[in-house]
Formats: structure tokens, C-alpha cells, sequence
């Protein structure tokens, strides 16, 4: 695949403090990055325009779901092929890229799956209830349904694009996956965890629970 082809995904969310530094380590793997500045309230869109990759900013934060969205729309219509999408908080390490483009040369889509050390409990906790809950509902076994890195073809894209604005999209996108029976794949990656997560909450995951018991009666 034409590295041209190939699009890095940045959602972010008041991230003046990370984003210069992901961006940069980003370069090293990609030329096309796209950052979504989600209506930060901080520099976040600034210090991004400086660093001279395409950004697009929401006048207000929408969620991870809809920002995501928005770059994915983004890249396709601008002839992307392969999507990596990746966080804006340096949780996730963009010397990881090559290993997702290559796991993706078969499949439709690669999972990033955290390993279990070093995460704070009540992330493991979450993860293993709603890994276990995707088990049974859409027959998909994935190690962590929750992880945000992950890569997929434009054309898995159209299959798996969401609807969800918040962070229920990372198991609606495995809904939409078992429905039109794409091929996947998982790979292991270090995940960095600071002080200042802002990820997944507990009331973030009772929502996707509810929510995909409705994919399951719905799709």
C-alpha cells in the first residue's frame, strides 16, 4: 500500500500539553495526519496547525465518537485506504503504525489490545465485563473491545461506521464488524497510563452495555 494512501486519525480534546509530541513521533510512520480538534478550550488547535499537518476543528466538543467520525469521513473522501486511528493523549505509541498496516495486509480491521499489567483496576474490571458482554451478544471474541487503536481499510470503514457521538462507537464499530462479517485481527501494544486519563468512566461503560444490547435487538 502507497504510504500516500495510508491516513493517521487524531481525535483530541484539550490536549495542548501532548500533542505536539504525537504528532511529531507520528510523522516518523505517516505523511498524512489528520488531527480533529474536538472544541478544545485550551491551545490544542493552535500549537496543531503549527505543526503543519491538516486539522479540522469542531466549534464544539461533539464526543470521541462523532470527532472520530468526522476525521474518518475526512480521509476517505481525500483517497485514504488504510485509516490508524490513535489517541491525542500519548497513551498510545505511534512506533506501533507499521505493525498495524502490516497485521492489516489480510484482514479488514486490527485490533490493539493493552495488556492486562499496569492498567488501573477499574479499567481492567470494565474491560473484562464488556469484553465478556460483546462475547455473548455478537459471538465476537476480542481481548479488549475498549482499546482505541486500531486500523481498518476504507472500505471496512463504510461497513463499520457508527453512529454513536461518545465512546460507545468503539464497540459499535465491533457491532457493525460481526454484522457484515469482516475478517479481523488483534495485536498487542503498550499502552502508557498518566494521572490525567480521560478515557472510559463507569458510567461511560453502563452506557455501552446498554447500547449494545440495542445494537443486538436492532441491527
Amino acid at each position: 500500500m502507497k504510504q500516500d494512501k495510508t491516513w493517521a486519525i487524531i481525535p483530541a480534546y484539550n490536549e495542548e500539553k501532548d500533542i505536539k509530541g504525537v504528532i511529531r513521533d507520528t510523522k516518523k510512520y505517516v505523511k498524512n495526519i489528520l488531527i480533529i480538534d474536538d472544541g478544545s478550550k485550551d491551545r490544542t488547535y493552535e500549537i496543531t496547525k503549527r505543526e503543519g499537518v491538516t486539522a479540522v476543528k469542531h466549534i464544539i466538543n461533539l464526543g470521541k465518537g462523532a470527532a472520530l467520525k468526522t476525521g474518518c469521513d475526512f480521509a476517505v473522501k481525500s483517497g485514504a485506504e488504510i485509516l490508524v486511528v490513535l489517541d491525542a493523549d500519548a497513551q498510545h505509541e505511534p512506533k506501533e503504525i507499521p505493525n498495524f498496516i502490516r497485521s492489516l495486509k489480510d484482514v479488514d480491521m486490527v485490533f490493539g489490545y493493552r495488556q492486562l499489567e499496569g492498567m488501573p483496576f477499574i479499567l481492567k474490571f470494565g474491560n473484562l465485563c464488556i469484553n465478556k458482554i460483546t462475547q455473548l451478544l455478537f459471538k465476537i471474541r476480542i481481548r479488549d473491545t475498549q482499546s482505541g487503536y486500531r486500523a481498518f481499510t476504507s472500505r471496512a470503514y463504510r461497513k463499520i461506521r457508527w453512529k454513536a457521538s461518545n465512546y460507545s462507537m468503539e464497540s459499535e464499530m465491533i457491532a457493525n464488524l460481526g454484522k457484515h462479517k469482516l475478517k479481523y485481527k488483534e495485536i498487542p501494544i503498550r499502552t502508557i497510563y498518566t494521572d490525567r486519563y480521560k478515557g472510559t468512566t463507569v458510567l461511560d461503560g453502563i452506557k455501552i452495555v446498554f447500547n449494545m444490547i440495542w445494537w443486538r435487538l436492532t441491527k
